[in-house]
């Protein structure tokens, strides 16, 4: 069955590399500890190619949709970081071009400088063929429902491609709260992939719901992975708990979220995310996708082929959904 992977990460480590590293640290990078003999996935990321390539025909994935991994240029302000996203996004064309049929890309911003962020997502979409962007979390302490995104997310609507939200580390002040005291390795897990940037990323989202953000774009179309980010099981107790405070939205807050988001299966297979997700937000909202390299192509694709699913919803999990959505070739 075809496959389409919806969040599998690049990066470019000659640009990476010029990013101040006391930023780097302070924004929650911290050096990766690896297994005996595993290889460090920042390496994989870098290669967008013939390794890559037979990754994906060993776990029968037609096509990955590829986006950066920090750090990245939402860590540099000012004309330098403008100037990285360009020169991302331009590797990246290059690498899509050379196997249009195998690769999709999602546009990195300049995020630290959002006067210029819906010009950038404008060229890569209109230039470059790209199919959407894809935002690490917070940048400098801002959501996407600050002001100063609104031209971004008009941009992404009048465009008719989506936004996707990844996780990424809390502010500072946040984690020292939150993780702080902990043994250093279990705090760097605790408060990324563990459990928090999880719950910061299912903030995000209600937060957009919530300021009325989602509201004033109703065209907007967002993506979020892991399962929809703890919010399956959130969804109708959200509606429940906030009846009384949401007389200045135009839609009951699950409405909202039904309605503009779309989730993906990343880094969790095991069946009962899975099924709060599918029972949640219905299968044509969800999306089959691995996290490419943190995540490996085989257990995901394993995962996928253990699903006992209708064969119509099983392609809408597959590959449907993502071809619809990102206007992919069929």
């Amino acid at each position: 069955m075809r496959a389409i992977a919806l969040e599998e990460h690049f990066t470019v480590p000659q640009l990476a590399r010029r990013i101040d590293p006391e930023v780097v640290r302070r924004r929650g990078y911290r050096p990766r500890r690896l297994a005996p003999g595993a290889v460090n996935p920042m390496e994989l990321a870098a290669e967008i190619g013939d390794q890559r390539l037979a990754l994906m025909d060993e776990a029968g994935i037609a096509m990955q949709v590829l986006s950066n991994t920090g750090p990245g240029p939402d860590l540099v302000p000012g004309p330098e970081g403008v100037a990285m996203a360009a020169a991302m996004n331009d590797h990246l064309a290059a690498a899509v071009a050379r196997a249009p049929d195998r690769f999709a890309g999602l546009a990195v911003l300049p995020m630290a400088s959002p006067d210029h962020c819906a010009a950038e997502l404008d060229r890569c979409v209109r230039q470059l063929g790209f199919v959407g962007a894809l935002v690490n979390g917070t940048t400098e302490g801002r959501f996407l429902d600050h002001p100063a995104h609104d031209a971004l997310l008009a941009a992404a609507a009048a465009l008719d491609v989506p936004i996707y939200i990844h996780p990424h580390m809390a502010p500072e002040a946040v984690r020292e709260a939150y993780f702080g005291g902990i043994e250093p390795g279990a705090a760097r897990t605790l408060e990324a992939a563990g459990w928090g940037w999880h719950s910061e990323t299912a903030i995000h989202v209600l937060r957009l719901v919530l300021s009325g953000t989602l509201d004033r774009h109703p065209g907007l179309k967002l993506i979020i992975g892991h399962m929809g980010e703890m919010l399956p099981m959130m969804l109708a107790r959200a509606d429940e708990v906030f009846d009384a405070d949401i007389d200045h939205l135009r839609r009951p807050i699950s409405r909202t979220i039904l309605d503009q988001v779309w989730i993906t299966t990343s880094g969790i297979f095991t069946g009962p995310p899975f099924l709060a997700a599918l029972h949640t937000f219905g299968i044509d909202r969800v999306m089959f996708s691995v996290d490419y390299p943190y995540a490996s192509n085989m257990k995901g694709r394993a995962f996928l082929d253990r699903i006992a699913l209708a064969p119509a919803d099983m392609e809408r999990l597959a590959w449907r959904n993502a071809a619809a959505l990102l206007r992919l070739p069929g």
